[in-house]
């Protein structure tokens, strides 16, 4: 059970934190259900950033196809008109 301050903060217990993946800026939203108590819920959770890049790189794997040779590129990365210089 918890107590309200004051201030009008509750604090969520940590099971109910964790269960529903709440953390510090988490938006929650309160309505009143059809019998008078309280509803919490929150949005959908949001992917990840790094879940989102994983997909994309993974729709974009062996999309590019035969190209350009590593030597095209090169010269291409240095500029038009710019000496090519041979490694040794």
């Amino acid at each position: 059970m918890s107590r309200m301050t004051s201030k009008g903060q509750v604090t969520i217990p940590k099971r109910l934190r964790d269960h529903f993946g709440l953390k510090p800026g988490s938006e929650i939203e309160f309505a009143v259900g059809r019998d008078g108590e309280i509803v919490i819920t929150t949005p959908k959770p949001r992917k990840s950033e790094k879940d989102r890049l994983e997909r994309a790189l993974a729709a974009l794997a062996g999309s590019a196809g035969p190209g350009m040779t590593t030597d095209e590129v090169m010269a291409l990365t240095r500029g038009w008109g710019e000496p090519d210089y041979e490694v040794t």
